[in-house]
């Protein structure tokens, strides 16, 4: 079943909407999927769906709210492409951070005490969520093609809980320089583990459209799987 709910900001002053996706029987735990810059597309909403389809909860926020609300956008049209570049610019990364942890604490509260909860971002959604598992008590983190995380390295002391970074090695959004300097600074953290990804580019697990490559999207979606049996349940 799949529904749109409504969840509150940490502050209370406002709300934003969320895509949801419910397991067959009781959730074993909870997802939250971050979306790339596309917004809350049919792509993420697929994402959830196939989480709930192995048991989850899972849940996608509208991130770019503040912006506008219902952001959806196909990044093979040109137009919508450049679009999504400009809603990047505006976001205000801190405020999407508070909005996930909002929807981490919606989740839980869904799912009753002792209740789990994940992350999964693409994109914006991968720096996004290697943000939330230093910013948040979230249980585990998983990220596709983080973009900057080579800047967030001063933020790995306070990751306490299982990260999981899908790395492109021809991202053409991330240079070697920057895949270096990740590898350098969390190869050696108990809590992170970095899979590459040869010949691949950015977006290479996507659900739909040009950037998919078919092989590498489903060993990746694998080794995430076996990351949320192992560190959620």
């Amino acid at each position: 079943m799949t529904n749109t709910t409504t969840i509150s900001t940490l502050a209370g002053d406002s709300d934003f909407h969320a895509y949801r996706a419910l397991p067959a029987g009781t959730p074993k735990a909870a997802i939250v999927v971050i979306q790339e810059i596309f917004g809350v597309n049919a792509g993420i909403r697929r994402k959830c769906d196939t989480l709930a389809e192995a048991g989850y909860l899972a849940i996608a926020p509208d991130l770019f709210w503040r912006l506008e609300r219902g952001i959806e956008l196909d990044p093979d049209i040109e137009p919508q492409l450049q679009q999504a570049f400009g809603y990047m610019n505006a976001f205000d990364q801190d405020k999407g951070i508070a909005d996930i942890e909002a929807t981490i604490r919606a989740a839980r509260a869904e799912l009753g005490e002792g209740g789990k909860v994940g992350v999964v971002g693409y994109c914006l959604g991968g720096r996004l969520a290697f943000m939330t598992a230093a910013r948040t008590d979230v249980d585990a983190s998983v990220g596709y093609y983080g973009v900057g995380i080579d800047g967030l390295l001063g933020e790995k002391h306070a990751i306490a809980h299982p990260v999981l970074l899908h790395v492109p090695v021809e991202d053409h959004f991330v240079d070697k320089a920057a895949q270096a300097a990740m590898h350098a600074g969390l190869d050696d953290h108990p809590k992170v583990t970095i899979y590459d990804y040869a010949g691949e580019d950015h977006g290479f697990a996507t659900e739909f459209g040009e950037r998919r490559s078919d092989a590498s999207a489903k060993l990746a979606d694998e080794r995430t799987a076996k990351f949320f049996i192992q560190n959620l349940g």
